[in-house]
Order: C-alpha cells, then structure tokens, then sequence
C-alpha cells in the first residue's frame, strides 16, 4: 500500500482492525481470567498479578518498536524508500537481543519480582510458575511487536487483525484442554494457561513474518539487520526512549497501585482485575484510534501536511471520547451480569459496579491522553509526553493513590478516584501541547521538494 492510499484513507478505515486487532489482545488477557475463574478467584488473583509484571516488562520492547514505525511513517510520507528497510531490520534485530535479555532476567529474579506484592504463599507458587513461561516467552512478543507495528504502518492493518485473530483461538483452545483436561490433556490448571499462551505467541511472531514477506513485500537482506549506524540509532532512540519512559512510568506506578491494593486483601485485588478486564474494552477504542491517527498523522508530518496532521489530531480525540462513552453505557447498563461472568461473590460485584459507574468520569480523561499521546509521538515529540508522564504520576498520582486509598481508608473507591485525577491532569497537559502547535518542529525527516518547488 503507497503512502498516497494510506493517507487517502478515512481514520476508520484505518482504524478498525486495529480496533479489533487491540480488542483481541486484550481478549488473550480476559480469556485467561475468563477461564482461571472457574478454577478459584485465587488462581485469577495469582496470573493478575503475573501479568502486571509481565505487561512492564512488554511495555519496555515498545521503545524500539514505537520509534521504528514513527520514523518509517515518516520516511514513508516523505516518501524517502532508500533506508527503511535498515530501520525496519534494526528494529527487528534490537527487540530480539533486548527480548532475550528481558526473558532471563525475569525467569532468574521471578521469585523476586513477585515479593514485591506480598503475596499469600500459595499466590506466589502459581504466580510464578506462570511469570516463569509466559515471561521466557517475552522474547517472541518482543519481535512480534515490532514485525506487527510495521505492517500497520504501511497501511495493513486488517492482515495485522487476523494474525491476532489467530493466536486468540490458538490460546482458547489450549486453555480449554489444559484446564478442562479435553481431549486427554492434563488438568494444569495455571501452567495449562500459560503454556498455552506462550505457544500461542510463537504461532503469532512466525505469521507476521509471512506477512512482512508475502503481503508487504519486505524483502530484508543480513546487512539490514546488522549495519547499525549512529545517526539512525540516534533517530529511533529519540522516539523510543521518551516514548518507552512515558509507558514504564504509567505501568511501573500500576504495579505500586497493585501493592496497596494487596493489602485491602485478595478479594478487592479480584475485583480490580475484574473491573479492569471490563473496562479494557473501553480503553481499546482510545488506543485503536490514537494508533490510526499516528500511522496517517505520520504519513502527513513526513509529507509537511501540518495542518491536516493538526485537525486530524482533534477529530480523533472526538471521536474517542464519544464512542468511549457510549461503550461505557452499555457496560454499565449490564454491569452485574458481565461482573457475574467472574465470580459469585457480592461483595465483588457491588464494588466493581461501582468502579465501572465511575467509568463516565474516567474515560474522557484517557481519551485526552492516548489519542494526544499518539499522536505526539508520530510529530516526533515523545519528549514532551514522558516530561508530562513521569512528573504528574510520581509527584502527584501515586501519593493520591495512597492518601485516598490507604491513608485516608478510602479503599479501592479511593484509589480509583485518583487513578481518574491521574488520566485528566495528564490529558489536559497533552491537549495544551497539541494546541499550542510546538510539535510541528520536531519532524524526524523533511518532505522532498516537489519540482516546482526546485526551480524556484
């Protein structure tokens, strides 16, 4: 797909399997909660808290992927072709050396890392048995990432949604035999899961390499892959970093939350994962369109289209917020029975009604934050957005998150309330940051002149 067809394209167009594709990644997550229910809410409080670790550690692959898919955005909007394919190959190379490197260091410190949360001793058995397979698995999502963010940003999204597709029935079919014990496969319970996810992954890097070969028609040579030069370094880490910092800060200060909510106890650490495996259908339109508006937004800074990149950017956050909120009415309209999907417990289910109620105050403020984060980011303004991200959650947010939930015995209620203050106050910052058009200079690569423009 040419940059002229990408750009052509309505956001929507854009959009929606990326939509889909985000929704089925998140599925992975739910299926496995889904289906551990059955098992014990203990089982489901054990991979929760596996996961928070092991989604930091995903986050840190995004540095080299979301700096690598920036620059060919804009290259590719500048139509400059001559160098992508040694970005495209570095990037790929980069997050399989950092992949390898992230597995071993959470296999070897699993016990560790897990400590963190003080968790009951039969938590931490199951917990880190699964951190332990799905985390030596990390290195298979390190490269997928980026093969997938790289195929999105030449205009295919819609393969990018069937390769997910697939790993979703790979992982339900495996959770199925493993916890069920169908088909005459163990009853494994955690590890069932986990084994299942890990394979599941794997199946899903070797398709997206058939997809950058056959349906993008990449065709990489080994000096793509090796020949790293400074300056092009210089270019990913400098969307990369700022980009990657403003991911860690957001999931590091997750993982304290996930600390003081340990100890209100198992059953409001359940209802947190509960409520947020609900309210992560909502948080995938904001993601799906700030993905679509950075892939065009991209392709318009490359070709210095700065206007239409401006306009396209607020339409975007307006489209977000509104669809977020209808979602967030049909959610809380069935609040108790998609609660009842989970767990039987009351206590849970009230609770987390009224978390997912409190969803109307939240997701404009998340909004504000993804679509204008992305958008940032493909300006080449990552900067900014990891200024604004380390000083409000860390001077401002995480002390919230323990004065109204610990401190003042707020609870769960409380420290949702600043989770809310914390999406705001950074969108609103973010939003100042697009107005005020400053990103404009921050382009990684100029548009070639046309020949009018020459003779001049």
């Amino acid at each position: 797909m040419t940059t002229t067809q990408v750009k052509k394209l309505s956001i929507i167009a854009v959009t929606w399997p990326i939509f889909i594709e985000s929704l089925l990644h998140i599925s992975l997550r739910t299926a496995d909660t889904f289906m551990l229910s059955k098992v014990s809410d203990e089982a489901v409080a054990a991979v929760g808290v596996a996961n928070q670790l092991i989604m930091f550690m995903f986050f840190l692959f995004q540095f080299v992927a979301t700096g690598t898919s920036v620059i060919v955005a804009q290259y590719l909007g500048a139509k400059k072709y001559d160098e992508i394919n040694k970005y495209i190959g570095n990037g790929i190379l980069l997050n399989f050396i950092f992949g390898l490197f992230v597995a071993t260091i959470l296999i070897i410190f699993s016990k560790q890392f897990l400590s963190l949360f003080q968790l009951e001793p039969e938590l931490l058995v199951e917990a880190r048995t699964f951190l332990i397979i799905v985390g030596g698995a990390l290195v298979f999502q390190a490269m997928s990432i980026t093969m997938s963010v790289i195929i999105q940003t030449h205009g295919f999204t819609k393969e990018t949604m069937f390769v997910s597709g697939g790993m979703n029935i790979v992982n339900i079919i495996g959770n199925y035999l493993f916890i069920y014990g169908a088909l005459g496969f163990p009853q494994w319970g955690v590890p069932g899961v986990a084994i299942a996810t890990a394979f599941s992954q794997f199946l899903a890097l070797i398709a997206f390499g058939f997809v950058l070969y056959y349906r993008v028609n990449l065709r990489l040579t080994w000096n793509d892959f090796i020949e790293i030069q400074k300056e092009r370094l210089k270019k990913v880490l400098s969307i990369g970093i700022p980009s990657s910092m403003t991911i860690l800060s957001y999931s590091s200060s997750q993982i304290v939350t996930t600390s003081f909510i340990t100890l209100l106890g198992t059953q409001m650490l359940a209802t947190r994962i509960y409520t947020l495996n609900l309210l992560f259908f909502v948080m995938v339109l904001g993601i799906s369109l700030g993905r679509g508006s950075q892939i065009i937004t991209g392709h318009l800074i490359g070709a210095g289209e700065m206007e239409e990149a401006y306009k396209q950017g607020r339409r975007n956050v307006r489209w977000s917020i509104l669809l977020a909120l209808l979602m967030t009415v049909i959610i809380v309209l069935v609040r108790e029975p998609l609660l009842g999907l989970f767990t039987n417990d009351p206590a849970i289910i009230q609770m987390g009604g009224i978390l997912l109620i409190m969803g109307f105050l939240l997701e404009p403020g998340r909004c504000l934050n993804l679509v204008y984060g992305a958008t940032l980011q493909a300006a080449g303004d990552a900067r900014y957005m990891m200024i604004v991200s380390v000083v409000v959650i860390w001077g401002f947010s995480v002390p919230l998150y323990y004065l109204l939930g610990i401190h003042f015995g707020w609870g769960l209620i409380g420290i949702w309330l600043a989770f809310i203050a914390d999406e705001w106050v950074r969108g609103i910052a973010l939003w100042a940051r697009w107005k005020n058009r400053k990103w404009e200079s921050k382009a990684l690569v100029k548009q070639k002149k046309t020949d009018s423009e020459v003779s001049a």
